[in-house]
């Protein structure tokens, strides 16, 4: 990563000014491996920041912005099992890196023949080795709080909600309790997930997507009577929660579905306070439900797609900054990843649980939950109904399984799926748009080439196929619609026939793989 910074900007380089910012998360040796690419960086003249303890990946991409560096680096394995570790490296403006960097530094890594490294110490009085701690915190949980629409209802209205939290082992708890509690929110942090540990004992899995990994902060909200739940990933860049349902049950809230919250209270209040900007626009992954679309479209905003992963986001942020051809309100994925702020360019845990605190509360003050919101967004744009269905193909002989798979669904095709007429095809990877057996014609995609196939079905359902760009498996991404007009409930029962059938014939091509 140095070698590739030195190499691209020469300038900066000879002149010795340029400068990189490391963090880390819980997992083991993640300190290790910190301090470690800190005094490669140091060795190599870059100016180097290293924060003292563990801090969220959102931060490390704030630092980055913050302090004027050409790189970042975070020690993590994000939502993964314990057994893994990672490391995800930043361009200067924040945000992941992405083509043609990303081969390049590649290219560099495996060019590598010799490591240069220096002492701690000599580093820390050479001032190539800066450490740093709450220079970066307070800022940055001013700037979480700067982006909240109500402040003086979160003050008068404070004590209505309870909060019950998990940051499952990680970075988060330090965060979420500092920026809740300074709003003066109650917050209840799941005593035995609290601490950070690597070994995550309490869960097989730190993902808030999982329910298993919600499980004790669930039976914790309802012995609490809390009002919503909340969990961060052990690098704190997810978002996941639940809320009581009408029996007092908590019922997951999915991805999409706190995307879809997200974006029509950030609409509405932008609108009702009269702070939406130009040419505003909503940025999701081409994986992530299309009901955004028609909540951002019922409020007079564009939503623009991208591919799968936050950097892709952040490349179109980017790009409006660049062009002025947008304004940027809100960017999320599926995966349980938002970002409300231009500062941060990766998804952010900390700032949407902040603003689902807020939006929580507002809904209380006209009478309604977050499940009553859903239902009538529902209700005025269709019912959405969400399901992904991945199989693991682990080794070598499983990646090429999944590159058949991938050819075979792009050379034979699907005219059905589920009894559905597939009315077009959307081939990221070729770069084209067609309906069935017409792949030679088409229209282009407007999309960077990537791994994915999706199918749009005649009756408003999508479904979309990827191989995972971080584990060994294929997901199958399925998205359906369905009219409300009959209520929600006949909505809901017509969904799941509809996902049922198609997890039929998915299951079927899996298995044959």
């Amino acid at each position: 990563l140095a070698n590739y910074f030195i190499k691209t900007f020469p300038e900066k380089a000879a002149a010795g000014t340029l400068s990189a910012v490391v963090a880390y998360d819980s997992r083991r040796y993640s300190d290790v491996f910190a301090e470690a690419t800190a005094l490669i960086f140091a060795a190599n003249g870059f100016k180097t920041y290293l924060f003292t303890g563990l801090r969220p990946t959102p931060e490390l991409s704030f630092a980055i912005r913050t302090l004027g560096c050409d790189t970042g680096v975070v020690v993590t394995a994000s939502h993964n099992p314990p057994q893994y570790n990672g490391y995800k490296a930043y361009w200067n403006d924040g945000a992941q890196v992405i083509e043609p960097h990303d081969e390049g530094i590649i290219h560099e890594v495996n060019a590598v023949t010799e490591v240069k490294t220096i002492a701690r110490d000599q580093a820390l009085a050479a001032g190539k080795l800066v450490l740093i701690d709450k220079e970066i915190d307070e800022p940055y949980w001013a700037m979480v709080a700067s982006k909240l629409f109500r402040p003086e209802l979160i003050r008068e209205k404070a004590g209505e909600v309870k909060v019950v939290y998990t940051p499952l082992h990680g970075t988060g708890a330090m965060h979420v309790e500092k920026v809740l509690g300074d709003l003066g929110l109650t917050v209840i942090t799941v005593p035995e997930q609290k601490n950070p540990d690597g070994n995550f004992p309490t869960v097989s899995y730190p993902n808030p997507e999982e329910a298993a990994a919600l499980k004790m902060a669930v039976e914790l909200a309802e012995k609490e009577k809390a009002d919503v739940v909340m969990a961060t990933d052990p690098d704190s860049d997810r978002f996941g929660s639940a809320v009581p349902g009408p029996d007092g049950k908590f019922v997951l809230i999915s991805g999409n579905q706190m995307g879809a919250l997200l974006a029509d209270y950030i609409c509405l209040s932008r609108k009702e306070l009269g702070k939406m900007p130009e040419k505003p626009a909503i940025i999701r992954s081409i994986v992530t439900s299309s009901l955004g679309d028609r909540i951002a479209r019922s409020y007079g905003v564009e939503t623009v797609e991208c591919l799968t992963g936050f950097k892709w986001i952040a490349a179109v942020m980017a790009e409006f900054e660049a062009t002025s051809s947008h304004s940027y309100i809100f960017g999320y994925e599926e995966s349980y990843g938002y970002n409300i702020e231009t500062e941060v360019r990766d998804k952010d845990g900390i700032s949407a649980a902040a603003l689902c605190a807020e939006m929580t509360l507002y809904w209380r003050s006209k009478g309604k939950s977050l499940l009553d919101r859903l239902n009538d967004i529902w209700t005025a744009q269709g019912y959405f109904h969400d399901k992904s269905i991945s199989k693991a193909f682990p080794g070598a002989a499983g990646g090429q399984t999944m590159k058949n798979l991938m050819a075979k669904l792009r050379t034979e095709g699907l005219t059905q799926i589920g009894g559905v007429r597939v009315e077009t095809i959307r081939d990221i990877k070729e770069g084209k748009i067609y309906a069935p057996g017409n792949s030679a014609s088409g229209k282009p995609t407007g999309l960077p080439p990537s791994n994915v196939l999706q199918f749009f079905l005649e009756d408003g359902t999508t479904v979309s196929a990827r191989p995972s760009g971080t584990e060994p498996k294929i997901k199958f991404y399925i998205s359906c619609v369905v009219d409300s007009g009959n209520g929600i409930e006949a909505a809901k029962k017509a969904a799941e026939r509809k996902i049922a059938a198609i997890e039929t014939d998915i299951t079927s091509i899996l298995e044959k793989a």
